[in-house]
């Protein structure tokens, strides 16, 4: 174990499963669960409160990546916001090693758009405009 260094972050892979077409992105976030919990009273009991689990909750899923004027991403996308027309769909997220195999997979269930954005104009900046999908998913399983 001495010679173990966790991996990298910046060398990933993000595969929606009805999209066709490689999507590259600058960042993911939001691959965390978080257990609900609830407090129950004791009657005569005054130390504590019991703390019962209660269910899982997943934030959105949010994915940074530079502007694109045309993919069928952001076609699905406009297709949710716009039309209201959502058609879910499973999203693999991939963490690689240095052979571009993955080391550990994210398996995102049911996932749809619920946001898209992009960065501020400024004239006074150049840089890249940066656009944001925000997604809601069911869960996600780790392989």
């Amino acid at each position: 174990m001495s010679n173990y260094y966790p991996p990298l972050g910046f060398h990933f892979k993000v595969e929606f499963a009805n999209l066709n077409g490689e999507f590259q992105f600058q960042s993911v976030s939001g691959l965390s669960v978080e257990i609900e919990t609830e407090e129950i009273s004791e009657g005569g009991e005054n130390r504590f409160k019991h703390i019962l689990p209660v269910k899982t909750k997943y934030p959105k899923l949010v994915l940074k990546r530079g502007l694109l004027v045309d993919s069928a991403l952001i076609k699905w996308c406009r297709e949710a916001v716009e039309d209201f027309n959502i058609t879910p769909t499973d999203i693999t997220i991939s963490l690689l090693n240095e052979e571009h195999e993955p080391l550990m997979t994210w398996n995102v269930v049911h996932a749809f758009p619920v946001k898209w954005a992009t960065a501020d104009f400024n004239a006074e900046e150049s840089k890249i405009i940066i656009e944001t999908i925000e997604l809601a998913y069911n869960y996600f399983k780790i392989q």
